[in-house]
């Protein structure tokens, strides 16, 4: 998605001031924008230096978010996520101390070099916005988001996130290397001051809130619904797909499209907002069969489903 189609000047503020510290990437911030704005959570899987962890603080600042981070390692526990119980001498009772996930976004930082059980005590907070310590249930400030990290499969250190976890996560980026010029500007500008102060606040969380609530009201069309609910569908029942898209998936697709649609200034969705972010909606959430061919991706599969199915004309 290129940055000269955004027609939302509060979402080109954004971009913009984002844009700052990360040179060369507006279609990646573009994304991850468009994730929050559908009310998703986001995960950038690439390897370390490229600046994932500098993206996720300079949406914090330009969305003038509280902002917390975990540096997910092997010993990190899930009660610094979610909090504990610890006893209060004055009352006598058990009171809650609050983890890092009480914030409106959360960074899990490199979240595959977390155990199991540490990564799994993100997934009520993502869903449900919320966390449970010892039988009590502890309502996260909204707007919450998560914007993980990871590594790429088989790094040192790291393990597989869970298949339910990686469902969660509304959108999946890789930012990638910059192009030499980009990456010549970056040390270029690199003179000791940290590209972050350059960041501004241009929204805050109520503003926030409201264009959320902007993008909920765009009208998706019945055959667009059908469309990719067509989609999914096909994902569960092609040959060389193990494990299709999960009903969440057409929920994330839908919210995005709405998104896309919004940020294009229009309050209604068309078949192309769908094609924009499919496979960063679709490719996570996809585990195709062992054994079929090196270049066979799920990138290549879902392509050739969207032009199995034919598009709804919408006037």
């Amino acid at each position: 998605m290129k940055k000269d189609i955004i027609k939302q000047e509060e979402v080109q503020k954004v971009i913009n001031e984002v844009a700052k510290t990360i040179i060369g990437k507006d279609e990646i911030i573009c994304k991850v924008l468009l994730a929050i704005l559908a009310r998703g959570h986001i995960l950038i899987e690439d390897i370390p230096g490229v600046g994932k962890t500098t993206l996720a603080i300079a949406f914090s600042k330009a969305l003038n978010l509280e902002y917390r981070r975990v540096q997910f390692t092997p010993d990190v526990l899930p009660s610094d996520v979610t909090g504990f119980s610890i006893f209060d001498k004055e009352t006598n009772k058990m009171v809650y101390a609050p983890g890092a996930v009480m914030s409106n976004l959360f960074l899990a930082d490199e979240l595959n070099r977390a155990t199991s059980r540490t990564q799994s005590a993100l997934l009520e907070a993502m869903e449900e916005g919320q966390v449970t310590v010892d039988g009590a249930s502890h309502v996260i400030p909204q707007p919450f988001i998560v914007i993980a990290t990871q590594n790429p499969v088989g790094a040192a250190g790291t393990q597989l996130l869970p298949d339910s976890q990686m469902d969660r996560f509304m959108v999946r980026l890789s930012l990638g290397y910059p192009s030499y010029d980009d990456e010549l500007s970056l040390v270029e500008c690199k003179t000791g001051k940290s590209t972050l102060d350059l960041v501004s606040v241009v929204t805050s969380e109520n503003e926030l809130e409201q264009l959320r609530k902007e993008v909920d009201k765009v009208h998706i069309h019945p055959d667009i619904v059908r469309y990719i609910v067509s989609i999914i569908t096909k994902t569960r029942n092609h040959p060389n797909i193990l494990l299709g898209a999960s009903p969440r998936a057409s929920l994330s697709l839908a919210a995005m499209t709405k998104a896309v649609a919004f940020s294009h200034g229009r309050d209604f969705v068309i078949p192309d907002d769908i094609h924009l972010i499919q496979n960063e909606t679709l490719s996570h959430r996809i585990i195709l069969r062992a054994g079929i061919d090196n270049d066979v991706t799920v990138v290549k599969i879902l392509n050739d489903i969207i032009k199995d199915i034919d598009v709804p004309q919408i006037r």
